[in-house]
């Protein structure tokens, strides 16, 4: 049965860290809000479904997946549905938790990069916000930023399956999900900071690393370098401002 992810089609955003889950395990699955109106998806398809009366447990935002009658909104709980299903988190009850805080983790990260660029209100644009924005940046740089940096190498560090494993897992010794994000976290972060992530990325090897080995999975590389992947835009999640940017 093949899975159905609603996210906006011209975005990466949060969505995008559900597709790198879905490409990896190589999952079938439709990306309903990029596929044709007239085949009842595209946008419409994605309205049609937050703006639904009769849904008692409604979604609040995408990314949105369905899977057969099942509903699932929120990005860390859509990979903690799909990490079992899709062999992208350990077995036991310890390393599926461990798993979710890190994703957590990951999402309170991606909402703090959101808020250097819209620090005030989503309803303002950038310009009307550039102060505030120019300083919450300032902020994220330098004492935000290395201290998420720094936890997610303490992690790689501490994990014993790295030290006899021939590639970097954030948990156990294989691929999870939260491999896929923090790769994605730290392809945003280049993107939106590209000067401080230069300087920042020397001082946490195993990151970097990580960062590499997941970038050469055989069907994340195919995908990455597919029409696939939308381009990093400033209309997403990351965006690159320059004045925020040092």
């Amino acid at each position: 049965m093949a899975y159905h992810l609603y996210y906006w089609p011209s975005i990466q955003g949060r969505g995008e860290f559900v597709r790198l889950a879905l490409e990896a395990a190589g999952a079938e699955y439709v990306d309903v809000a990029r596929g044709e109106p007239a085949k009842g998806q595209g946008v419409p398809a994605l309205l049609a479904l937050l703006q639904d009366g009769d849904q008692r447990q409604p979604p609040f935002a995408p990314p949105i997946l369905r899977h057969g009658k099942l509903l699932v909104a929120q990005t860390a709980a859509i990979l903690q549905y799909l990490g079992p299903q899709l062999s992208l988190v350990g077995k036991s009850a310890a390393a599926k938790v461990w798993t979710h805080q890190i994703e957590l983790t990951v999402t309170d990260m991606a909402a703090e990069v959101h808020d250097t660029h819209h620090p005030i209100s989503t309803a303002l644009y950038f310009e009307q916000q550039l102060a505030p924005a120019i300083d919450r940046a300032r902020a994220f740089r330098t004492a935000r930023l290395p201290k998420y940096l720094t936890w997610f190498e303490t992690i790689l560090q501490r994990n014993p399956a790295n030290a006899t494993g021939r590639q970097l897992h954030l948990v156990g010794a294989r691929l999870s999900y939260v491999d896929l994000s923090l790769f994605q976290m730290v392809e945003g972060l280049r993107y939106a900071f590209p000067k401080a992530m230069r300087r920042q990325i020397r001082k946490y090897p195993l990151v970097a690393q990580l960062h590499r080995e997941v970038q050469q999975h055989k069907r994340l590389a195919a995908y990455l370098s597919s029409d696939r992947r939308i381009a990093f835009n400033e209309d997403g999640l990351f965006r690159r401002y320059p004045q925020l940017d040092a």
